[in-house]
């Protein structure tokens, strides 16, 4: 038997670095379509940083080709519109998505990281994990591939999947030192129980001050997840110090429910991160090797697609070793399909970043008076955009 058909014969096995959303995305949508995966997280346990997010009808249509269902309604809330406002709460306008969720066939939902992280863990089938593991450097061997970890273990498997995330071992070896684009302010997170009589219905809105902005979204029951930005210098962001009291000095004057939301909260619940992204990675492997999500493609928030954007590469790496005998080329065909979608998702979210902190009073006064004229069909067509899962190339998709 050639070397070629005992591939064709043997379930692959992937190293996946990384146990966050998007290892755990790999996992599930790789077990889906016959791939083995042994994952590798450096943190000691498996519960997820950070607070709470938007997850994108794309990132559900998505899944739907490989039959996987999370269940996010029940575990989320679906937010059928986002209301814009100033930092005052007065309407600027309100951004329908039931109609965009319609056509694509699923809407948007907030839901808790924790809570994804565990619908994506449900349908892995609970896969082996290997806790504290700190991957050092990679080396590939024929079609295998070696990882080293800096606690002293080794892997080897067919497939290593970056799904380390911004600071990924994986993509730093791939392409090299890098610095990441620092565009200027800091990102406040949190999730609080909260009762208001604004805050219900799938409420969602943005607040748009001169150079800081606020967003409230309901959660589940009377939890609230919400963010803050405030322009300052890179350094700054990076080394933020300040507590709940500067936040609350930052926010005063704002809408009453802004206030209360970080009145409301315990200030060791404030996470503090600063905005960051990095510069377009053209070529994201060679070999059996290859990235995913925010090791790939790390974007601001502004576009609400990280973790979405991270389940679509799952999906359609999936779809593209399905039944894959020459692992490498299979991976490339993934690279290509994700390219031009997540280059455009990063330059997008740049840009609005920018424009979303605008400081200066005219800026601040322009800004307002587009986003209250852009026509409704131009909105919905830059947001449709956004929402449509564009699928898999059609070779990697296994005919029913």
């Amino acid at each position: 038997m050639t070397a070629v058909g005992k591939r064709a014969r043997r379930r692959p096995k992937a190293l996946i670095m990384g146990a966050g959303i998007g290892g755990m995305a790999a996992a599930a949508t790789l077990r889906r379509v016959g791939v083995d995966v042994e994952i590798y997280e450096r943190a000691g346990d498996l519960r997820p940083g950070g607070s709470a997010l938007s997850l994108g009808a794309n990132a559900r249509v998505a899944l739907r080709t490989l039959d996987l269902d999370l269940d996010v309604e029940r575990r989320g809330r679906v937010y059928p519109a986002l209301r814009l406002c100033t930092a005052t709460g007065d309407p600027i306008r309100t951004v329908p998505f039931t109609r965009i969720g319609d056509r694509l066939g699923a809407q948007n939902v907030a839901i808790h990281r924790a809570d994804l992280h565990q619908a994506l863990v449900a349908a892995a089938g609970d896969p082996p994990v290997r806790l504290g593991a700190t991957a050092r450097r990679f080396e590939v061997t024929g079609d295998r591939v070696r990882v080293e970890f800096r606690e002293g273990q080794t892997a080897e498997g067919d497939l290593l999947i970056g799904a380390d995330g911004f600071h990924s071992a994986v993509r730093r070896q791939v392409a090299g030192p890098e610095r990441p684009r620092e565009p200027g302010y800091v990102c406040w997170l949190a999730t609080v129980g909260l009762r208001h009589p604004r805050i219900r219905d799938g409420y969602a809105a943005h607040y748009w001050g001169r150079g800081q902005r606020f967003g409230l979204v309901q959660l589940d029951g009377d939890q609230v997840y919400w963010w803050g930005t405030l322009n300052m210098t890179p350094a700054a962001a990076r080394g933020w110090s300040g507590g709940k009291a500067d936040i609350e000095r930052a926010y005063a004057g704002w809408a009453e429910e802004v206030r209360a939301a970080v009145t409301s909260t315990p200030e060791s619940a404030i996470i503090s991160v600063p905005a960051r992204d990095r510069p377009f990675l053209e070529r994201w492997g060679h070999g059996p090797v290859t990235l995913l999500g925010d090791a790939a493609h790390p974007m601001l928030p502004s576009l609400a697609q990280g973790a979405a954007l991270t389940i679509e590469d799952a999906v359609v790496l999936a779809h593209c070793l399905r039944d894959a005998v020459d692992l490498p080329q299979a991976l490339r065909r993934y690279e290509a399909a994700r390219r031009e979608r997540t280059r455009w998702m990063v330059r997008e979210a740049y840009s609005l970043s920018r424009v979303e902190q605008w400081a200066h009073p005219i800026a601040d006064l322009t800004r307002r008076l587009y986003l209250r004229w852009l026509p409704d069909r131009l909105l919905d067509r830059r947001n449709e955009i956004a929402l449509t899962f564009p699928g898999c190339p059609a070779s990697a998709v296994t005919p029913q």
